[in-house]
């Protein structure tokens, strides 16, 4: 899976385009990089950055930028309505996917240590990257802003991460970065058919984790026994919301930030609220994404919303189906689109920061087949192994979707079970074959332009040798994950034979036979491409792996054929 990571700088000025767009611009300068959203505010004087892409060129581009907006901004002349102490106020870095937490928080200390020593900015660091639990609190770090950074610095106890702890000149114009590491936000709204921001406002206090303030039968506040008054909690952790009326769409809003997607997710919190609108007479209308989401995030709402579909108590619908159509699922069941066309391409994250063609699976089957048949030696035989698997594994979660809720089938909870699991299993299988097509390609075209590197001295000649065993070893990388997958994708046709619906046995065999060609296919490029390197442990221990795959998807599709004869009658 490749690694995403998202970056969120707030820098002090939100009323200058050129400044604020001249520091967002430096996101874009870095390659695997993409600059998201820029999104100034004129009374907080703050413009919030949200650029993503791979952890280095994300961590390259956040230093830039913090370089830049520590040029620009001159924080001894900045006032504004929302708290901050440095022209970068806030630099987190955000898990989107294919890394953790705790890699994010590596970032921002490599980061936030670039930053201390080669601009000699302070830099303290907070939430998961914190190096002082009372720390992970940014008001904590943040108190008394900008205005507090004179008698702070130079204490034991306000000691950089990195960084001077002294205020200086240079500090007076910078002020400080808060570098930190957090989980994803997502700011979502859900609409009303009502004018009436007090009775959606209502249902924010039921939601927020805040909660509301209790009354007892009087109207009167419950106060503990400190005088303090008590709070109910609301039904949902890591959720800030209140209701407001937007007079651009003539509806009251319910307004909320997910700060833990993973814990409150936008349709659990949706789900929730159509309850909680019928109970006070109201209507859901629809909801609306601000910025951006993790893919994660829409792909849950799609399952959850699908795993609903009941007839007479039993389950009607597979949530194994494809990318695209949980997609879709989830924009009907939330009318995302309400307000506004919901773009997956622009809305989820992991969309928009992709700019991989991936031309060969976007072709026409014709125009696969006669550029496979041209003059050019790829796409070849690697190519097309991987998309016998993306066949087979499309097959692997076909017959379960031609299972789950069918007649016959549908009094057998367990069994829908397995299916639902074979067809969730398969798709993923699908995809990861489906994106070995493109990059079996591109790897053959990356080791062939190494063939044209100079070899004209010692040195050029190493770094040429060096150049072609790196690109082979990515050519012999690609075929191997391929044929790692088809015993994957054998079990999945071996499930759907032996349990899935005996209407689509032939289908069921049809996907084995398409996995062993696959795996035969990628075995065969494996071997091939070893033949260029010398050497020899590395050659032995990667004929073995490959073998051993190898053997295993062979017998696996032998039982795959054994299910199939015997079904369909003849002698396997």
């Amino acid at each position: 899976m490749r690694k995403i990571v998202e970056c969120v700088p707030n820098i002090s000025n939100g009323r200058d385009p050129e400044v604020y767009n001249a520091v967002a611009a430096l996101a874009d300068t870095v390659a695997g990089c993409k600059l998201l959203d820029v999104d100034p505010g004129a009374d907080t004087n703050r413009t919030v950055i949200t650029f993503a892409g791979t952890p280095e060129a994300v961590m390259e581009a956040a230093f830039r930028v913090v370089k830049k907006a520590a040029e620009l901004i001159d924080m001894r002349h900045q006032t504004g309505a929302h708290p901050r102490h440095g022209a970068t106020d806030v630099c987190p870095f955000v898990p989107v996917s294919g890394c953790t937490m705790d890699d994010c928080v590596e970032y921002a200390r490599q980061v936030g240590k670039r930053i201390g020593e080669e601009l000699g900015i302070p830099v303290w660091l907070y939430e998961y990257a914190a190096s002082k639990p009372e720390w992970r609190n940014l008001a904590v770090v943040r108190k008394g802003e900008y205005e507090a950074l004179k008698s702070k610095l130079g204490k034991p106890e306000w000691q950089p991460d990195f960084g001077p702890n002294e205020w200086n000149d240079h500090v007076a114009r910078t002020g400080v970065v808060t570098v930190g590491a957090r989980k994803f936000l997502i700011a979502y709204n859900i609409n009303f058919n009502t004018r009436n921001a007090e009775v959606v406002n209502d249902i924010a206090q039921d939601i927020k984790e805040a909660g509301r303030q209790m009354r007892d039968a009087e109207g009167k506040f419950v106060k503990d026994d400190q005088g303090e008054i008590v709070h109910q909690p609301g039904l949902f952790k890591h959720c800030k919301s209140m209701g407001w009326y937007i007079d651009e769409f003539g509806c009251a809003q319910l307004t909320m930030n997910l700060t833990d997607w993973e814990v409150s997710p936008p349709h659990l919190v949706y789900d929730t609220v159509l309850k909680l609108a019928a109970d006070r007479g109201l209507v859901v209308t629809g909801s609306e994404l601000v910025g951006l989401i993790p893919l994660g995030a829409v792909r849950a709402a799609g399952k959850y919303f699908l795993d609903k579909h009941e007839l007479w108590g039993r389950k009607m619908s597979c949530t194994g189906v494809s990318e695209a159509e949980l997609i879709r699922v989830a924009e009907r069941s939330m009318n995302l689109s309400e307000l506004k066309p919901f773009d997956p391409q622009k809305a989820i994250v992991e969309y928009a920061v992709d700019d991989s063609k991936r031309p060969l699976v976007n072709m026409k089957l014709t125009e696969f087949a006669d550029e496979l048949a041209s003059l050019s030696p790829a796409p070849g035989g690697g190519s097309v192994a991987a998309l016998a698997g993306a066949l087979a594994a499309g097959l692997g979660a076909m017959v379960p979707n031609l299972t789950v809720g069918k007649k016959g089938y549908r009094n057998k909870p367990k069994l829908m079970e397995e299916m639902n699991e074979t067809a969730e299993r398969a798709q993923r299988l699908k995809d990861e074959f489906l994106r070995a097509i493109d990059d079996d390609t591109a790897a053959f075209n990356e080791l062939f332009a190494c063939f044209s590197l100079p070899k004209g001295t010692p040195e050029e000649e190493a770094a040429r040798s060096a150049a072609i065993l790196e690109k082979t070893k990515l050519c012999i990388d690609v075929p191997m994950s391929v044929l790692k997958n088809a015993a994957p994708a054998l079990t999945c046709c071996l499930a759907c034979a032996e349990r899935g619906n005996q209407n689509s046995l032939s289908d069921a065999g049809v996907g084995g036979s398409m996995a062993l060609a696959c795996a035969e296919g990628a075995y065969y490029n494996v071997l091939i491409n070893l033949q260029g390197i010398e050497d020899e442990a590395y050659v032995q221990a990667t004929r073995a792996e490959a073998d051993q795959a190898m053997d295993q998807a062979r017998k696996l599709a032998e039982q795959v054929r054994q299910v199939v004869g015997q079904g369909l009658g003849f002698t396997a």
